[in-house]
């Protein structure tokens, strides 16, 4: 159901120089008929790029001096389509490389000299505060289905692919599809919960009836990541418990340097 409903979705970028109500009008209607046109109008309208993108943390992206191996097997491990390139940090990007094109030009058993500059297609670069809507319509005039959003200081803040936004609109209305994996939190067993780090704390509370909010000095936080890494002013490490002043335990199942990943909550009885 989700895949004929991306490819409806995609479809309505073969459209031209239409007007911004009919290109809107092509992508909700599709959606529309399974979700819920209002809903999807909601999202588009009202959601923020910043709100959705992938983090920088979490953003696999490969060096402009990369080797064919070396981009092959980032492309191989992450079962990614497309990685951003860049040149000497992340915060310097000069665009990103599609899979199909690697594979045309190097694969498949031919010996052509590699040179990545011939693979790499641009970027489109946003800002935080850009609506779902108007990247949808800009990605659809500029035939470009990545961004990357850029602060105001020119850094790279977040990756937004068209993918992640057909994911993201229709992601927010509970089918009965929706994968298990795909979920932010499980119930382990009674007052034992699996987290993602990045699970909203609102949304936990809607969800489950759980409320970790503390308030902490004035700072503000919104996902359970964020309300760990306040406690502890660090990223801790995996293994480690972590307790909030109500007595309730996080132990990390799964960080790394810059980032916690994945946590098992057990709330104090």
């Amino acid at each position: 159901m989700f895949k004929l409903i991306a490819t409806k979705f995609l479809d309505s970028f073969s459209l031209r120089k239409k007007s911004k109500n009919s290109i809107e009008k092509k992508l909700i209607e599709p959606l529309g008929k399974s979700f819920g046109q209002k809903e999807i109008s909601f999202n588009l309208h009202n959601q923020r790029v910043d709100d959705v993108a992938i983090p920088k943390a979490d953003i696999v992206a490969a060096p402009d001096k990369i080797t064919l191996a070396e981009l092959t097997k980032i492309f191989r491990e992450s079962n990614l389509t497309r990685l951003p390139i860049f040149k000497s940090t992340l915060d310097n990007p000069i665009g990103f490389v599609h899979l199909k094109d690697l594979a045309l030009r190097n694969g498949f058993g031919k010996q052509k000299k590699f040179n990545i500059t011939d693979l790499i297609r641009p970027l489109i670069y946003v800002p935080p505060s850009m609506t779902l809507g108007t990247l949808l319509q800009k990605m659809q005039a500029e035939r470009i289905h990545m961004s990357l959003v850029i602060d105001e200081y020119g850094g790279v803040e977040g990756l937004l692919t068209i993918e992640d936004l057909l994911e993201q609109i229709v992601g927010e209305i509970n089918d009965e599809h929706e994968l298990k994996e795909d979920l932010l939190w499980s119930k382990e067993k009674e007052n034992v919960f699996i987290v993602n780090a990045r699970l909203n704390l609102e949304d936990f509370k809607s969800q489950s009836g759980v409320d970790l909010t503390i308030k902490r000095n004035g700072d503000e936080y919104d996902t359970i990541g964020g309300l760990v890494f306040n406690i502890t002013n660090r990223i801790p490490s995996r293994g480690e418990v972590v307790t909030d002043s109500s007595g309730n335990e996080f132990s990390v199942l799964e960080a790394d340097p810059r980032s916690i990943k994945r946590l098992r909550l057990n709330l104090r009885s």
